[in-house]
């Protein structure tokens, strides 16, 4: 098993992160809170323009057929820069539940409009109710009652609810189901289910990497300018253990949601247990770099002004989202304990 990184994609991640980090500023997010959807079109027309919205589409359907492991790194970018469109739900959830389906009428009339930047998909779980961005979703794949539907905008109930995260808009979506919306019954809905709650704890886990090198940024460029008794505060031990306290647990979640995303793009058998791994120990980084980082800043690190309460909220979100620790930590734990659980150094990385 080797999920390190090629070339390629460190400077795909690279290039992304460059136009991430000049296009999707802290002004821009506080703008996007005013208007009514909270999206920019104009910014999904040059995530379009970028390839980044037909990635994981395939080539037969005017897509790069890439997967989830060549689209980690720059989820994890769309964290650090706390991105409010909803790339990652589209092209890490939605697009792989459908191409997974074997419903080709779907497939043929969605993928193509999703690889040109014309529609986004949202998916709603009975493990993650609130759906986000249902309210600018052209379709949306929703499991009810143990079957996977696929609905157009027109034929939902929306009733909004609010996020601790203003980037974040999140419905409740009711529908009146038919058997023209069916997309899969029985064991093929709960496997497409299971994997895209799988994807979608994927993609919290890479973007709470990123949140959380973001705090440590924020949090190393204030204390570097920030004086007291004549010099910069992050001089100081006691606040340099902070952020360095942060560091080590991010660096150690990195492999993880490594090893979750080549799990997921090679149906490894352990994929429930690495993507559960992955995503607590991920946003645990993203919490205590939350909490660091609202204690170097003093008393404004909670304040509406500072920047910081936009990575922080994020970070708070992504935890609760698609699986909260306890079930994640369940998963895990039913994994090790299990009576033929492969445990040890030479089990690391079976498949």
């Amino acid at each position: 098993m080797d999920f390190t990184f090629n070339e390629d994609q460190l400077l795909f991640q690279e290039g992304v992160r460059d136009f991430l980090t000049n296009e999707v500023t802290p002004e821009k997010i506080r703008e996007l809170w005013e208007t009514d959807s909270g999206r920019s079109p104009a910014l999904w027309g040059q995530l379009t323009e970028l390839g980044l919205t037909g990635l994981t589409v395939p080539e037969a359907f005017g897509g790069m057929g890439m997967n989830e492991l060549d689209f980690v790194l720059l989820a994890q970018e769309c964290g650090y820069v706390a991105l409010p469109e909803p790339l990652v739900q589209t092209v890490l959830v939605a697009v792989p539940t459908l191409v997974n389906s074997s419903n080709e009428d779907l497939k043929a009339k969605w993928l193509p409009q999703v690889a040109e930047g014309a529609a986004t998909i949202a998916v709603g779980l009975e493990q993650n109710l609130l759906v986000e961005d249902a309210h600018i979703a052209d379709l949306l794949l929703m499991e009810k009652n143990g079957n996977l539907y696929a609905v157009e905008q027109a034929d939902v109930t929306l009733e909004y609810n609010q996020s601790v995260d203003p980037s974040r808009k999140l419905y409740q979506v009711s529908f009146d189901e038919s058997r023209a919306m069916v997309v899969a019954e029985g064991d093929e809905a709960q496997a497409l289910v299971n994997g895209a709650l799988n994807r979608g704890a994927l993609g919290c886990a890479a973007q709470a990497l990123g949140l959380t090198q973001r705090m440590i940024d924020i949090s190393v460029q204030y204390t570097s300018e920030r004086t007291q008794f004549g010099v910069a505060i992050g001089t100081f031990q006691a606040v340099k253990h902070r952020m360095a306290n942060v560091a080590v647990p991010l660096e150690y979640a990195k492999a993880t949601v490594a090893q979750a995303a080549y799990a997921i793009a090679n149906n490894v058998s352990s994929v429930d247990k690495n993507v559960s791994h992955a995503k607590s120990m991920a946003c645990a980084a993203s919490l205590l770099g939350a909490k660091n980082s609202i204690q170097v800043h003093g008393a404004m690190g909670y304040t509406w002004e500072v920047n910081l309460h936009i990575y922080m909220k994020r970070a708070w979100a992504l935890d609760k989202t698609w699986g909260d620790q306890a079930f994640h930590k369940g998963r895990v734990a039913e994994a090790i304990f299990a009576d033929d659980a492969l445990l040890g150094a030479g089990n690391t990385f079976v498949r």
